[in-house]
C-alpha cells in the first residue's frame, strides 16, 4: 500500500481530521471492553431533521479518510475512489440503522409485493421464476469464507465478471435480468438486499416457511469478486459438501436442511448439464424432496449427459450425486429421515439456516437490531 498525498492535500486532510475527531468524540465511543466496534451515543435529545444530513455527512467524510489511509491501493485513482465510496456507504448504512432514519419495513414490503407479483411467468420452466430466484439468493450468499471473512451477500459481486460467468452461476443471468425490472421501480434498494429478499419471496410465496430477513447490504465493486470454486459441485459427494458448507460456518444438520430447497425447480442441460426436476411439484416448497429421496427407487440414468439418477417408476425425476450423498452418509441421513417424516421440523430448520445463509458476509452494524417477517402486514 502507498500513500500519495500531496503536501497541500495532507494539510487539508489534517485540519479536517482534527475537526472530525473533535466532532466524532461527542457522538461515538469505542466498545473495547466487549470487543465491539464504534457505538453511537444517544444525544441529549433526538436529532432534528436538519441535523441528520450533517451527522451522515460527517461519518461519510470520516469514512473517506479512513478508507484512503487504511484501504488505499497501489492501483489507479479510480480504484481508490471505488474503495473509498464503498467504505463510506457502509459507514452511512450503520449510522442510518443507529439513528432510525433507514428505510422502514413498510418500504421493503412494497418491494416484496412487487417481486411476488412478478413470480408467474408464462413460458418459463413450470410457470414460475421462484426457483431461480431462490438459486440467485443462495449463490450470491454462499461464496462466504468464514476464515478470511470475504464473500457473501454484502457486495452483490455476481454483477461482475468473472463471478457472473462462474460455472455454478450459469443461467442466473435470467434471474438477474428479471430482478432488474424490480430494481427499476425501487432504485434505492441495494442489489444484495434485492436478491436476498427475492429469495425470501420465492420460498414463502411457493408455500414454504417464513424466513426472517432484514435489510442493510451495500453494493461493492469488481475487486470484491470472489474466486471460483466456492459453490457446491453437484457431481461430488459428502466430503465435498462438508468442505463447501463448513467453510461458510454450517454443520451437518444445516447442510441437509438447506438441501431441501431442491423441492423447487429443475436442472437444465444448457446451464448445469444436468436435466429434470427433483419433485413432481417443482413450484411448491415442501418436504417432498426428502420423501422422494428416501422412499423412491433410484438408478443411474443412461444418457449422454453427466452422471445423475432417475426414479425407477416414471423416469421423470432426477437426483444428483450430492443429493444421494444425503442418504448414503450416516450423519446426513438421520436429518433427511427426520425431515421426510415431519415437514414442520424441516420448515423450522430450513428457515433458520436460510436466514443465516442470506446474512453471510454482512457486518452486523449494517443491519437493524431485529429481523423482519416479510409478506404479511408490514410492522
Amino acid at each position: 500500500m502507498s500513500l500519495r498525498f500531496a503536501p497541500v492535500a495532507r494539510a487539508v486532510c489534517a485540519r479536517r481530521s482534527a475537526s472530525l475527531v473533535h466532532a466524532r468524540g461527542q457522538v461515538m465511543k469505542r466498545r473495547f471492553a466487549t470487543g465491539g466496534g464504534p457505538e453511537l451515543q444517544p444525544p441529549s435529545q433526538p436529532p432534528g431533521a436538519s441535523s441528520v444530513p450533517y451527522l451522515l455527512g460527517g461519518v461519510g467524510i470520516a469514512a473517506l479518510g479512513a478508507a484512503y489511509l487504511f484501504f488505499g491501493t497501489d492501483g489507479s485513482a479510480q480504484d481508490t475512489a471505488k474503495e473509498i465510496g464503498t467504505a463510506a456507504k457502509g459507514a452511512v448504512q450503520a449510522v442510518e440503522q443507529k439513528t432510525g432514519i433507514a428505510k422502514s419495513q413498510a418500504d421493503y414490503q412494497k418491494v416484496y409485493d412487487a417481486i411476488a407479483e412478478s413470480l408467474e411467468v408464462e413460458g418459463y420452466d413450470d410457470g414460475s421464476v421462484a426457483p431461480v430466484l431462490v438459486r440467485l439468493a443462495w449463490h450470491c450468499s454462499g461464496t462466504y469464507d468464514d476464515k478470511d471473512k470475504t464473500g457473501g451477500s454484502n457486495y452483490a459481486t455476481m454483477r461482475f465478471k468473472p463471478e457472473s460467468a462462474h460455472g455454478a452461476n450459469n443461467g442466473l443471468n435470467y434471474a438477474r435480468d428479471h430482478m432488474e425490472k424490480i430494481k427499476a421501480k425501487f432504485p434505492w434498494i441495494s442489489y444484495g438486499d434485492l436478491w436476498t429478499l427475492g429469495g425470501v419471496v420465492a420460498v414463502q410465496e411457493s408455500g414454504g416457511p417464513t424466513i426472517p430477513w432484514r435489510a442493510g447490504r451495500i453494493d461493492g465493486f469488481e475487486h470484491h469478486v470472489t474466486p471460483d470454486g466456492r459453490l457446491p459441485d453437484a457431481a461430488q459427494a459428502e466430503d465435498h459438501l462438508r468442505f463447501i458448507f463448513n467453510r461458510m460456518g454450517f454443520n451437518d444438520q444445516e447442510i441437509v436442511a438447506l438441501s431441501g430447497a431442491h423441492a423447487l425447480g429443475r436442472c437444465h442441460t444448457d446451464r448445469s448439464g444436468f436435466e429434470g426436476p427433483w419433485s413432481f411439484s417443482p413450484t411448491t416448497f415442501s418436504n417432498a424432496y426428502f420423501d422422494l429421496l428416501l422412499n423412491e427407487g433410484w438408478k443411474w440414468r443412461k444418457w449422454n449427459g453427466p452422471a445423475q439418477y432417475e426414479d425407477k417408476k416414471t423416469k421423470s425425476l432426477m437426483m444428483l450425486p450430492t443429493d444421494m450423498a444425503l442418504i448414503k452418509d450416516r450423519s446426513f441421513r438421520k436429518y433427511a429421515e427426520k425431515y421426510a417424516k415431519d415437514e414442520g421440523v424441516f420448515f423450522k430448520d430450513f428457515s433458520d439456516a436460510y436466514s443465516k445463509l442470506l446474512e453471510l458476509g454482512v457486518p452486523k452494524a449494517q443491519f437493524p437490531s431485529q429481523s423482519w417477517h416479510m409478506g404479511g402486514e408490514a410492522k
